[in-house]
């Protein structure tokens, strides 16, 4: 699809489309049927994410606008840029209606919000396909597809459909059986629940994606005319005011206000500085020494720029001061330096000193290292009780930082019996239990630290009507509780249910589950 260069949220979202296309051609389970809950979730905060950028890129459109003094051209594009935000606003709508409709084939949502029949296709299919192929699909190709059209229009830039069937899609084209499906087939045929509403919320993902290149288009537009030269002043930008004893100092030495008809020459130190586009360029390897007591070493920089005006030539004198450093580091754990057991830690290590030259590499012992891309920001993974983190900077070893490593503290448990807590000293009333929901809540701290590794949930869990010292009726319930209409009809003031928990599992940030060693709980009840 043509378009800007994608951002790493819109590799993210890329990505789990593959991800989501693959499974899609599996036998689903109910473990996988959760994981395309959560993969849905992440799709749609990151729909709402773009379109809180999208909305700034518009007011500040029309924030510039306003300031140049709202002329016609300005004016018309500031009323695109409010159609191209209408249009796709109607998009997102369509299909989020559509999605109150998938859930609806799913048997809607139950106390807790939760989807009631995940594993449900039948009913989706005819939803999105129809018996006699006219289901919703067919009316979501068209939107889709118009939609990418009217905003090429605007751009400039020619979209692909977003919209495509088996043939002409860039993965599905690959497989014989594939490739013969249409779209509603292609993303909806044999698709459970929450598949179909991961594909729903790609799609609108993909709709803000392709909002925000468009506006950020108009933007470059508004004010494009303009030209003003009011102000000459000489400027040095250098990479870092700060340089390692030993590197080399960088920067661009230019007029503030630059023409093609200007010709500059450039001085620094007494010397020529060589010329690229209109620009110097400053490079010469920076001499340590002399450092105070914050390991700096003040230098300035002294020189000139020369440009032929009207009146002759004019020189204007610069002078910058920059500062060489010695090599240092600090490391921000944010809030909770040890490290936790199997867990995603991020930490970020920074050197203000260095400043752009600042392209460290980490190794570790006692732990895996994933990489984040971004310079300085690395996860840890412990796998034993205490990491050695190796740090180096342009292949110099800089320090080695010790860690400790706690254990991530189990769970809270939490019961709720006809819905509300069981707080009230003297039990629940008789006719309230009709239902028994458990929560495992994360210790609020590590959740704090590790959100995407405190996610925790009972595996289920056994609740008995007892009678004095006599059980008088048992009942399973699942993960997420359920219903005790079976033994409620049973139950008579003075009875106590007793809950026994099966047991307690954590997902961790790579979506692995395991199991929580809490034994098996047992919570009691009373009835009055």
């Amino acid at each position: 699809m043509a378009g800007s260069k994608e951002t790493p949220r819109q590799k993210m979202i890329g990505m789990m489309y593959l991800v989501l296309t693959a499974m899609l051609a599996l036998q689903v389970t109910s473990a996988i049927l959760e994981k395309f809950v959560l993969i849905n979730n992440s799709l749609e905060q990151s729909t709402v994410a773009v379109s809180k950028v999208n909305q700034a890129t518009l007011e500040s459109i029309r924030a510039t606008v306003e300031k140049s003094g709202n002329r016609a051209t300005d004016l018309a594009i500031v009323k695109q840029a409010d159609e191209v935000r209408k249009l796709t606003s109607d998009v997102i709508g369509e299909i989020d209606k559509l999605k109150d409709e998938v859930v609806d084939a799913g048997g809607g949502r139950d106390e807790a919000g939760n989807i009631k029949n995940l594993s449900e296709e039948e009913k989706v299919a005819q939803l999105m396909i129809g018996t006699s192929r006219n289901g919703a699909a067919f009316k979501l190709k068209d939107q889709l597809n118009n939609y990418v059209e009217t905003l090429s229009k605007y751009s400039g830039t020619k979209y692909t459909p977003m919209a495509l069937d088996g043939k002409d899609d860039p993965i599905a084209s690959r497989s014989p059986e594939q490739r013969r499906k249409d779209f509603a087939e292609l993303n909806f045929a044999q698709t459970p629940v929450p598949a179909a509403l991961a594909v729903l919320s790609q799609k609108q993902a993909d709709v803000r994606r392709i909002e925000g290149e468009v506006l950020d288009v108009l933007a470059s537009k508004v004010g494009a005319q303009d030209v003003k030269f009011d102000k000459i002043i000489a400027m040095l930008s250098m990479e870092s005011k700060v340089v390692v004893a030993g590197t080399k100092f960088k920067g661009q030495m230019f007029l503030a206000a630059s023409s093609s008809g200007i010709q500059p020459k450039m001085s620094l130190n007494g010397g020529p500085v060589r010329m690229q586009d209109g620009q110097g360029i400053v490079e010469f390897t920076a001499q340590g020494g002399s450092y105070d007591k914050n390991g700096l070493a003040r230098r300035v920089l002294t020189g000139s720029i020369a440009y032929q005006t009207p009146a002759g030539l004019k020189t204007v004198p610069l002078q910058a001061e920059y500062f060489v450093a010695k090599p240092s580091y600090q490391i921000e754990t944010g809030t909770m330096p040890p490290l936790y057991l199997g867990c995603e830690n991020k930490l970020s290590i920074q050197s203000p000193q260095l400043g752009a030259l600042w392209n460290p590499t980490f190794s570790a012992d006692g732990a895996s290292v994933i990489q984040s891309g971004e310079k300085g920001k690395v996860t840890i993974v412990p796998t034993s009780k205490s990491v050695a983190l190796n740090i180096s900077n342009s292949g110099s070893l800089l320090g080695t930082e010790q860690f400790k490593v706690n254990l991530v503290p189990r769970p809270t448990l939490e019961y709720l019996v006809g819905g509300q807590r069981t707080t009230d000293p003297r039990g629940v009333p008789v006719s309230s239990a009709r239902s028994v929901q458990i929560r495992a809540v994360a210790d609020p701290s590590f959740a704090a630290y590790a959100p995407n590794d405190a996610r925790f949930r009972p595996t289920g869990a056994t609740v008995s009507l007892v009678r004095g010292t006599k059980r008088v009726q048992a009942i399973t319930i699942g993960p997420t509780g359920g219903s005790i209409g079976a033994i409620a009809g049973e139950a008579q003031p003075g009875d106590r249910l007793v809950i026994q928990v099966d047991g307690v599992q954590r997902q961790n940030f790579r979506g692995d589950i395991s199991e929580v060693p809490m034994g098996n709980p047992v919570y009691q009840v009373s009835l009055y």
